[in-house]
């Protein structure tokens, strides 16, 4: 199990940062051709911007293996003001998921977890639910409402682009499906 819990959210964050990465650089020159400044973009109103759509994804990433692994997780304060330190932290949270040993998560599934909500309210669970019910469906809304707000400010990506980390599992019909990296899970 503790592979299984590496591999399904280091094995998750870091692809889907890495494709948001690339949609994020889009975004940056899209805007520098229209003048705009899709960081303080939103879909609605009561929405959060691009900028703290991305910077909460990258916590949402960060906190889940942290507890995961059984860690203490900070206040992490957020400092991106534009497309280069969105960047810049994103990086920094790829780095910091690369980082993380698979036996770190030892015990990880059944790891007891609480977590503080507004209020008088916690969300406690184990490492698992954790992770399904919890840290990557977070995650996944955060990165693609980042993808839906650059796409709704004309911003050329489709789902080739938030879906990037596909790219080489792709090939013609009656290649070679399972060689190279991809079939060892790399």
């Amino acid at each position: 199990m503790t592979v299984l819990m590496h591999d399904m959210s280091v094995g998750s964050f870091v692809p889907v940062l890495e494709s948001l990465t690339g949609i994020l650089a889009k975004g940056a020159a899209h805007g520098r051709e229209k003048n705009l400044d899709l960081a303080d973009a939103r879909l609605a109103p009561d929405m959060f911007t691009l900028r703290q759509q991305v910077q909460i994804a990258c916590e949402h990433a960060r906190s889940c293996v942290l507890r995961l692994t059984g860690q203490t997780v900070p206040v992490f304060g957020f400092t991106e003001a534009g497309f280069e330190e969105l960047q810049a932290g994103i990086a920094a949270t790829i780095a910091f998921l690369k980082g993380v040993d698979a036996a770190a998560f030892e015990g990880a599934g059944a790891r007891e977890i609480v977590i503080e909500l507004p209020g008088d309210l916690v969300l406690a669970m184990n490492g698992l639910q954790l992770l399904q019910a919890w840290a990557l469906p977070n995650f996944y809304f955060h990165v693609v409402t980042a993808y839906g707000i650059l796409r709704h400010n004309g911003v050329s990506i489709g789902k080739r682009d938030y879906l990037s980390q596909l790219g080489p599992m792709i090939h013609p019909r009656g290649a070679a499906h399972l060689s190279g990296a991809w079939a060892q899970g790399q």
